[in-house]
């Protein structure tokens, strides 16, 4: 590997994510390591309000040893970022980088977070219009979804995303591709016509694969036990008063998502229907459509991964299919729904001012 030079403005630009994960690095490890002197707040373990320890990948780390391995674990993320900042990407040991970069952002971003996250999500929203409602949700509060075990899972996931970015801008540099834009002469897969094509397959994928778990969770709320015992619904409904019309509001908001994602493919999701005012015939923003997709691909996965995790290791029952089956397949819904994403972008793109290409 080689040193790289100052280049272009916009190659010195490319590379501040790489930087910025070097930083957030840095910082994280040396709460690695405070935790591990005995400072409050490691966001596992024992201080963590994670029921049996059933969500989280970490739920048994103690401050000691796992703050010392967390302050290891920063200082080989802060040694990948810088790499991947300071090198040209070319040379024997080019892929060296790009080897611990891409493992290490999907452990911060998609493994050590669990389903807390979508739930704290998805539920923001109801917490704060339920005190002007009086729905009591069961008693719970924002709070009570924002604990700084969960917060932290952010926390890690913003690393984790930092370094994806530096890895991609690295692997252009690589490929002597535009550092704006990603194109090399040879579009390929990546030409608007191919992306057209397979975007559409991600996006009816990740349409279709909601609706089961949409279907249990209405059903729930009917009284119709879809998948799971009549005692089931009773047991729920009696414990938690309220949590299956809560259940159903996830669902809609995961069917409201899934209508959204139609728009990835369609007319409506590059110029703003006549019937918005004010927006009416103007062009969408291409990352007004790939920013929450791309991030609502993230969580759940996430979630998909917990209540595989969770499976595996024998916490549910066959014959209450409804209550975790449907989850499991969410990896394949966000990896649907970030193919997508990546499909809108490519063909939204247009002319690359910094190279011309279109």
């Amino acid at each position: 590997m080689t040193t790289i030079s100052v280049g272009s403005p916009r190659t010195r630009r490319a590379l501040w994510p790489a930087y910025a994960a070097a930083v957030w690095s840095l910082g994280y490890g040396a709460l690695g390591l405070s935790w591990a002197l005995g400072a409050p707040g490691f966001p596992w373990g024992r201080s963590d309000p994670d029921p049996d320890g059933a969500l989280s990948i970490l739920a048994g780390l103690d401050p000691t040893p796992g703050g010392w391995w967390i302050a290891g674990f920063g200082l080989l993320c802060t040694v990948t970022a810088l790499a991947l900042a300071r090198t040209s990407g070319r040379g024997p040991l080019r892929l060296a980088p790009l080897f611990l970069a891409w493992p290490l952002a999907a452990l911060l971003a998609v493994v050590i977070p669990d389903s807390r996250v979508m739930m704290g999500l998805a539920y923001t929203p109801l917490l704060l219009v339920a005190p002007l409602t009086g729905w009591s949700l069961g008693g719970v509060q924002l709070s009570d979804a924002w604990p700084w075990p969960v917060l932290n899972q952010l926390l890690c996931m913003l690393g984790g995303l930092l370094l994806a970015v530096g890895a991609v801008a690295y692997r252009r540099r690589g490929r002597d591709a535009c550092a704006g834009c990603g194109r090399t002469d040879e579009d390929g897969w990546t030409s608007p016509a191919a992306a057209a094509r397979w975007g559409r397959v991600a996006v009816y994928v990740a349409v279709t694969v909601p609706l089961v778990y949409c279907a249990t969770r209405w059903s729930w709320a009917l009284d119709i036990p879809l998948g799971v015992s009549k005692e089931f619904l009773d047991e729920g409904a009696k414990d938690a008063p309220g949590i299956w019309l809560a259940g159903a509001y996830l669902a809609t908001f995961g069917a409201g998502g899934g209508l959204l994602t139609l728009g990835l493919t369609q007319r409506w999701g590059e110029i703003f229907p006549r019937w918005i005012p004010g927006l009416r015939s103007r062009r969408v923003p291409p990352l007004l459509a790939i920013v929450p997709a791309t991030l609502v691909a993230i969580v759940i996965t996430v979630a998909g991964l917990t209540y595989i995790r969770q499976w595996l290791a024998g916490r549910f029952l066959l014959s209450e299919w409804g209550a975790w089956l449907p989850e499991t397949f969410w990896p394949l819904w966000g990896g649907a729904l970030a193919t997508a994403a990546l499909a809108y972008h490519l063909r939204r793109r247009g002319r690359c001012r910094h190279c011309g290409r279109s």
